[in-house]
């Protein structure tokens, strides 16, 4: 299918990213209509304009209605949710999703799906140290990095339609990659990363730590105000990725702590050239 002005979407979960995604996406003009699980959620939307209906029970005639459906749901949420009512989405519409981990979750939902569905997983590389629809806001995506995951069951079409999403949304970079390099990947570049900030908080119990600090720290440890429901649950989900990256940063660690321990400023200094050298990449 091809997106365009008349093109329904259904958002179902609406927290930080679902939010974000209606606002976004009703900001650029597109019909937008919702399911969430909390009233408050939804008296939210309403009232902000984010989406023109929005209900907390599973509407057969929303989801009928919807030409794309995108699930902004834990993981296990999603496959759960896909598992009772997927019967109900109608042949020819295009699910999509926002979530963390891809190959414990991508072949399951589309074994599940009724025929003439396609899903084509997505991962908005964005986000906030908070959740939430009241902190949902369309511009976190603006120049952000959206992932595309497909498989051998997607079509060229899917993934086109996909892709348009990102761009409608305003990302700066859009790629593609298969579900276990995903994994790989991600658990290199985020679950990784926040395992580090909420290692760092955890090891020092100075009282007013705040009041020493410097933007150094304060920018390492930002992701470690962290939604530990949700975070739990993809660090389990990712398990075998995500502890050979910790291993991997492991050795690196205790390559440095060596190079301290014997006086070998040389070796220290090459470290830090390397990470030099990579880190401007980000730059450019």
């Amino acid at each position: 299918m091809t997106i365009n002005k008349n093109t329904k979407f259904l958002i179902v979960g609406l927290g930080l990213l679902g939010g974000s995604y209606a606002r976004g996406l009703t900001e650029k003009g597109y019909y937008v209509e919702a399911i969430t699980r909390g009233k408050s959620s939804c008296d939210y939307a309403l009232e902000h304009e984010m989406v023109k209906k929005c209900t907390t029970e599973v509407d057969e005639a929303m989801i009928k209605n919807a030409d794309v459906i995108i699930f902004a749901l834990y993981p296990t949420t999603f496959v759960q949710w896909i598992e009772q009512y997927g019967e109900l989405i109608k042949p020819g519409t295009i699910i999509t999703d926002v979530t963390g981990v891809k190959g414990c979750i991508v072949d399951k939902v589309q074994n599940m799906l009724p025929p003439m569905v396609e899903f084509i997983s997505a991962h908005p590389m964005a986000g906030k140290e908070v959740y939430g629809i009241e902190n949902s806001d369309e511009r976190i995506f603006y120049g952000a990095n959206y992932v595309v995951v497909p498989t051998k069951r997607n079509t060229d079409e899917g993934i086109e339609a996909c892709k348009r999403i990102g761009e409608i949304l305003g990302f700066g970079r859009i790629s593609e990659i298969s579900p276990e390099g995903h994994d790989e990947m991600i658990g290199f570049v985020s679950q990784l990363t926040h395992c580090i900030a909420v290692s760092l908080m955890n090891c020092y119990e100075q009282e007013r730590l705040e009041r020493y600090t410097g933007d150094s720290f304060r920018d390492l440890t930002r992701i470690a105000n962290i939604n530990e429901n949700m975070w739990s649950e993809l660090f389990l989900m990712n398990k075998e990725a995500l502890l050979e990256q910790m291993e991997l940063f492991e050795k690196n660690f205790t390559a440095l702590h060596e190079c301290l321990k014997k006086d070998d400023r040389e070796g220290m200094m090459e470290m830090m050239r390397i990470s030099t050298r990579r880190r401007k990449q980000f730059d450019k």
